[in-house]
């Protein structure tokens, strides 16, 4: 079982390291014994946890106590207390029915732990590796009313983790060099989760939230009355506040471009990165255009990090990626997940007899 704490999980992640043409992120690890072979206890020690993004008022715990709330309601799982002798003992695997990157395995030992400390988990696959379909890839041992009461919330976390982590890991290889970001385009009130998933697939975190960078947007332009007012209300919010934050500006044409520079080449600033609205252009084959975005990309020159934003799919990430802009972001990673199918079987010759039946294992 992996030796997970709640705090050692909350331990902030170090600083994300970024350059033009690649992307580093340092990582935290949590020393663990893991068994590797089903066929019995081979141990092996350390593998990389990927901790959760650093959130200062986020409660995971309270989501998890949220989330087994929600399906207890006020009277506990009223077929288990039917059907399940209270201290009847079940092994149960974790069935992969879909080819993805699974996450979530260490939200779900917290989970577990929280329904029944004395749950025993064992994974032979640790957050961010490969499994196919029909792969048995961890299982639980303990209390079978335990189990079943914490299926439900353990897969839901499971499979929509995995299935951002998937996409993520797909889009962050075909962006190379580029970096690969979500948005806040995320599941209200899991935000933390979502962006966890992010990591685990190779993806970066853009801003957590409203509090932890300046992100000038079109709106924001328009009322400020261009993008030179709005750097300079931010630039003076700042030293005012004695604040020191990442500083990102939205351009939508060359015309703002420039203005943005202008400003910096005159004015000391914590702008740290520009970005390139709408900049890739569909073409009607489904092509897309990207001249205009490799050419905004030279006109800044490395003087400022870069951003593309709009019009970003699996299909057109690597040619977005290379034009040599910093960072492509994409809302899809979050608001358009396609969940990961994972079973937690107690009978799995049955399950996978029913899978294959019906094409999905």
């Amino acid at each position: 079982m992996f030796g997970i704490s709640f705090s050692q999980l909350l331990t902030p992640t170090t600083p994300l390291i970024a350059s033009s043409r690649c992307c580093t992120r340092n990582r935290l690890v949590v020393k663990m014994s893991a068994v590797t072979n089903m066929n019995h206890q081979q141990l092996i020690e350390s593998e990389v946890v990927v901790k959760p993004p650093v959130h200062p008022t986020y409660d995971l715990k309270a989501v998890i106590h949220l989330a087994l709330s929600e399906d207890a309601g006020d009277k506990g799982d009223v077929t288990c207390l039917a059907t399940i002798p209270t201290e009847m003992e079940v092994e149960a695997y974790f069935l992969a029915k879909d080819d993805g990157i699974v996450a979530g395995i260490a939200l779900a030992e917290m989970i577990f732990n929280e329904v029944d400390p004395t749950l025993k988990v064992e994974w032979f696959r640790k957050d961010g590796d490969n499994v196919v379909r029909g792969l048995k890839f961890g299982k639980v041992h303990g209390r079978a009313h335990s189990i079943v009461v914490a299926e439900r919330v353990v897969l839901n976390f499971m499979q929509r983790m995995s299935g951002i982590a998937t996409l993520t890991k797909a889009m962050a290889d075909a962006a190379h060099p580029a970096c690969i970001l979500e948005t806040r385009k995320t599941a209200p009130a899991l935000r933390l989760v979502d962006k966890w998933a992010v990591l685990i697939g190779g993806g970066q975190n853009h801003r957590m939230g409203l509090f932890d960078m300046v992100m000038i947007k079109d709106n924001h332009i328009s009322i400020a009355g261009g993008v030179s007012n709005a750097l300079k209300s931010v630039d003076d919010y700042l030293k005012k506040n004695n604040l020191q934050m990442g500083v990102e500006v939205e351009t939508r044409t060359f015309e703002e471009i420039h203005e943005a520079l202008n400003y910096a080449s005159q004015n000391e600033t914590s702008l740290s990165r520009i970005m390139l609205d709408n900049m890739v252009v569909p073409q009607p084959d489904g092509d897309i255009d990207v001249s205009m975005l490799k050419q905004a990309v030279e006109l800044i020159n490395g003087k400022f990090e870069t951003e593309a934003s709009g019009n970003v799919t699996l299909e057109t990430v690597h040619k977005i990626g290379q034009t040599g802009v910093t960072y492509i972001s994409s809302g899809a990673l979050t608001h358009s997940v396609k969940a990961l199918d994972i079973s937690l079987k107690i009978d799995t010759e049955l399950a996978l007899e029913v899978g294959r039946r019906t094409k999905r294992a």
